[in-house]
């Protein structure tokens, strides 16, 4: 978001404060000869700071006649690239912002949209730090060539002590100052902002997707695939417990005793494999009925779970 509100700002800032600038200085050269003195030599620059296309005249005091003088340096490559680099990323940032408020669903689809942000941002990053040094650089030299003391030097009136050469008027610099200032700004700004570009790219989200699981997490799960595998073990063991109705069934008749007694062997054969919950045998039980002799056959009490 910092990328959307403050990028198309400060790259505004940084080409405005340099892209029209305008700089004056004012010396004079006071002749022995008064007649000949120039009181107001005036000499202006600006930007693309071709500073040897400047020229002025100055008087020569030992005759009647002038000389044209001419600015020592070429500044306009670095002061170019500087101009050039804000407003590529302004049109960029412009460009970012419509994207990311109006097709925000194109941007995130098949990952494309995340991963050019990315590289553009990096490259961005890039030129801003260069042409903010080579800028700055370029600056210092750009004040040291406009520098009325120095630009005295090249009159050749001034060499004589006989004549009287002085500044009246430098150059001011605050503007162009500020405008390296924002230069370095907008390095921060966008370095800072390959953090959040790199969130939105598949890299990011593959990192996250697939944590790296700790010591702990190994035996918590292997410790709930343990307790799961035994409690499924357990529930086959239910279904084969004795039903309490079955109890009742003994008490019907003699044919359906002699069943059940076969199917109580039948159990306790298959339970021989099996623990039964609670389970235990009681005292025998005499089972009467009509002109038949008694017959005795165990009793299995079960308690309930």
């Amino acid at each position: 978001m910092c990328m959307v509100i403050f990028a198309p700002i400060f790259a505004v800032c940084a080409f405005a404060t340099c892209g029209g600038y305008y700089g004056h200085l004012q010396v004079k050269v006071d002749c022995a000869d008064r007649r000949q003195s120039n009181l107001s030599i005036n000499i202006d620059f600006g930007y693309p700071f071709r500073l040897q296309e400047v020229h002025f005249k100055a008087p020569l005091c030992d005759a009647k006649r002038e000389e044209i003088l001419f600015l020592d340096g070429d500044c306009s490559s670095a002061a170019q690239f500087f101009l050039t680099v804000g407003v590529l990323a302004f049109l960029y940032s412009l460009l970012a912002t419509i994207v990311y408020v109006f097709y925000q669903n194109k941007y995130l689809k098949n990952n494309r949209g995340p991963f050019v942000d990315f590289l553009v941002t990096v490259i961005f990053s890039f030129m801003w730090l260069v042409s903010s040094c080579c800028w700055a650089k370029t600056l210092s030299d750009i004040k040291t060539a406009t520098n009325p003391t120095q630009v005295l030097l090249l009159i050749t009136a001034c060499r004589a002590q006989e004549n009287k050469c002085i500044a009246i008027q430098a150059p001011f610099w605050s503007r162009l100052n500020t405008s390296v200032v924002f230069g370095f700004v907008n390095v921060v700004l966008w370095v800072g902002n390959i953090w959040f570009v790199f969130k939105e790219t598949g890299w990011y989200k593959t990192g996250q997707r697939y944590p790296t699981r700790s010591a702990s997490g190994k035996r918590s799960s292997e410790m709930r695939q343990r307790l799961y595998s035994e409690s499924s073990f357990d529930q086959p063991e239910e279904s084969f417990g004795p039903q309490p109705s079955r109890q009742d069934s003994f008490n019907q008749s003699k044919g359906d005793f002699g069943q059940q007694v076969h199917r109580q062997g039948s159990f306790n054969q298959t339970q021989v494999s099996l623990s039964l919950p609670h389970a235990y045998l009681g005292k025998p039980v005499i089972y009467e009925s009509e002109n038949t002799v008694a017959s005795q056959g165990p009793m299995i009490f079960v308690n309930e779970m």
